[in-house]
């Protein structure tokens, strides 16, 4: 049987006469390193909503609900283009996937300065931002903490989610004195300039797959040849979906994402500035403590992470969600001008638990779908967007019909308790490598 020498150097390792170079330092390290300064890069657009919801109120009046439905078709689209982004990842490489996405990213954010009507907000910021973060999302993380790391998942994946927060710590600061001092302009901008400048590091650094280099996988015994395209990604992905809705822990992990996403993105992402600033405090103290709950959500992460590598993921989603239920509940008495105590105290313990939810629910995906997992994963993170998407939309009427966030904040805490029990009776699996058509 022949094959083409590119396949043959994709698929087996390095001529038998030599042996791969080794060093100290896995190959997959420095492949998880460039993912993370990645999505740090394409964090300068998930800090902007909260900071032009006031701007563009002020500039075209229009009302917050008409504003929060851009964000909604954002968080929508970054949900539904997951899944597509990741078979997208095995048809085409992980590399190409994420330039492009990067380069439209940019290409939305860019074209807002010259918008004048609602429905190119939506055009721009909705669809250009939404379809070119989807496939930015955390299924991109899960590629490349599958294809690279057989041993230490829970931490990798932890650090890779954490990165999200890391971009928020950097540039919500930046971005609101920006807004502040220079308008709103100026910040879209340099969202898209954030995201071109992560290019070139994506095009050179990161690497498909650890056959590329004639290594194994972190933690792996044996060598694992790169799979050759997979064709039909859409359909794959429609496959997947098929399968995986037969199951009911599918239902159970996304029912509890969406809930994830309704308490986070689309609530506290999107309406604490200016849920904030309608009690008086200023818009750059806002969102310097959105930016500390950045700050802390990466410690949180990360330790999740580790906890996930030796605790039952279950359990640990329900004490996640339970903890976040009661904070959110706390949260329209802490409101003020000020900072003071008890809010610094709400922002370190949310901050903790923000996007800790993320390595359990990948486990249970791993644990129940096997080599499909990011694909399924993909669509559970669309069921966390489609969460946030309701809620950033329905956070704005209800500011526009109710002068406050108040019922938004009291009723995403009673769906975190609902969370937390959907977590608990989830069944048991036992690990396999098998798709999700053999379940």
């Amino acid at each position: 049987m022949t094959q083409t020498s590119e396949t043959a150097a994709a698929v087996e390792p390095p001529a038998s006469g030599r042996t791969p170079h080794r060093t100290r330092v896995h190959r997959a390290w420095f492949v998880a390193a460039v993912t993370f300064v990645t999505i740090i890069g394409a964090a300068a657009f998930r800090s902007v909503p909260g900071l032009f919801i006031d701007p563009l109120h002020d500039e075209f009046g229009w009302s917050r609900g008409t504003i929060g439905a851009a964000v909604s078709v954002n968080l929508a689209l970054y949900g539904l283009t997951a899944p597509f982004a990741a078979a997208l990842m095995d048809r085409y490489g992980i590399r190409r996937v994420v330039a492009a996405a990067l380069t439209v990213i940019a290409l939305g954010s860019g074209l807002t300065v010259w918008m004048t009507a609602a429905w190119q907000l939506i055009l721009c910021w909705g669809l250009l931002v939404g379809l070119g973060s989807g496939s930015m999302a955390l299924a991109f993380a899960a590629t490349v903490t599958h294809r690279w790391f057989t041993e230490r998942r829970g931490l990798v994946t932890g650090i890779l989610t954490a990165a999200a927060a890391s971009g928020q710590l950097i540039f919500l600061p930046v971005l609101s004195w920006i807004v502040a001092t220079h308008d709103w302009r100026p910040a879209a901008v340099t969202v898209a300039l954030a995201g071109l400048a992560v290019v070139p590091f994506v095009w050179l650094l990161l690497h498909d797959h650890p056959a590329d280099v004639g290594q194994k996988p972190y933690g792996s015994k044996e060598f694992v040849p790169k799979p050759a395209p997979v064709p039909g990604a859409a359909r794959r992905t429609l496959t997947v979906l098929s399968s995986a809705v037969r199951t009911g822990p599918f239902w159970l992990l996304a029912g509890s994402f969406a809930i994830c996403g309704a308490s986070t993105n689309g609530l506290i992402q999107t309406h604490f500035v200016p849920a904030s600033h309608d009690h008086g405090m200023p818009i750059t103290t806002a969102a310097s403590l959105l930016a500390v709950i950045g700050v802390f959500d990466v410690v949180g992460t990360v330790a999740s992470g580790w906890f996930t590598d030796r605790y039952d993921s279950r359990r640990l989603l329900a004490v996640y969600y339970a903890l976040r239920g009661v904070s959110l509940l706390f949260l329209p008495m802490l409101l003020a001008p000020g900072v003071h105590p008890p809010m610094v105290f709400f922002i370190v313990f949310y901050g903790l638990d923000w996007v800790a939810t993320v390595p359990p629910t990948l486990a249970l995906c791993r644990e129940h779908y096997g080599d499909d997992s990011a694909i399924v994963f993909g669509w559970v993170l669309a069921s966390h967007q489609v969460g946030a998407a309701v809620v950033a939309f329905a956070g704005g009427v209800a500011r526009d019909a109710f002068g406050s966030y108040d019922v938004v904040w009291y009723g995403s805490g009673a769906l975190c308790a609902a969370a937390a029990l959907m977590a608990l009776v989830i069944r048991r699996r036992a690990v396999t490598a098998g798709p999700v058509a053999g379940l």
